[in-house]
């Protein structure tokens, strides 16, 4: 029997329905279809006040955030890219991950990430890549061995939601591949881990 898993991806721009978001789509849509429980948290839901550690009072919606990664077995990461990097609204919800510093498992631990970059044109799209792969290293995630870059110069999606580069499309369902086996890896892992310990407490493992 299969773990259930759940996904979370978190991405796009405050425009609805943007390019970044109908990649994450992709993504969370073969996601689920290999049995994982998945969310979206897109742009429109990431608008919120900018991170300030010593501010104890969060919005509904940086609560939410952060309740969802807690939650999340493996996460997806989707950015336009805004000058060569990031953009501010994805970056400010990456910040909130501080909120979890003292979690039984702080920040992205234990966690497959898969990181997605929209631009138009590849220097700024790989730049930003980059450095979602960064900051997933610096937040304790796991990359997934595949990245993808959307260049919107060359790929777009359908009015069904399908991506319209039969190359692009299948780089985004081997992501999300990526993001459940390893989460369901690392559940495997850590229930036999539990196992050992209870075997070794007990009289018949001494």
């Amino acid at each position: 029997m299969q773990q259930t898993v759940k996904v979370v991806g978190i991405g796009g721009s405050p425009r609805p329905d943007s390019t970044a978001e109908r990649a994450l789509r992709v993504v969370l849509a073969e996601a689920e279809r290999h049995g994982a429980e998945v969310s979206l948290i897109g742009g429109a839901e990431l608008v919120m006040p900018l991170y300030d550690p010593r501010d104890e009072l969060r919005s509904a919606r940086a609560l939410r955030l952060v309740s969802e990664i807690a939650a999340a077995d493996g996460l997806v990461l989707a950015s336009p890219a805004y000058h060569g990097s990031i953009s501010g609204l994805v970056k400010n919800a990456l910040d909130h991950v501080e909120e979890l510093r003292d979690d039984a498992r702080p920040y992205f631990s234990g966690r497959a990430v898969g990181s997605l970059a929209v631009a138009q044109g590849w220097q700024g799209g790989v730049s930003t890549l980059a450095a979602l792969r960064d900051v997933t290293h610096a937040l304790r995630g796991w990359p997934t061995p595949l990245g993808v870059v959307v260049n919107t110069a060359t790929t777009g999606f359908g009015p069904d939601g399908a991506c319209t580069d039969p190359h692009v499309r299948r780089q985004l369902e081997t992501m999300a591949t990526q993001v459940v086996d390893f989460a369901r890896m690392t559940l495997l892992a850590s229930e036999a881990r539990d196992a050992a310990g209870v075997q070794a407490l007990s009289p018949a493992g001494k």
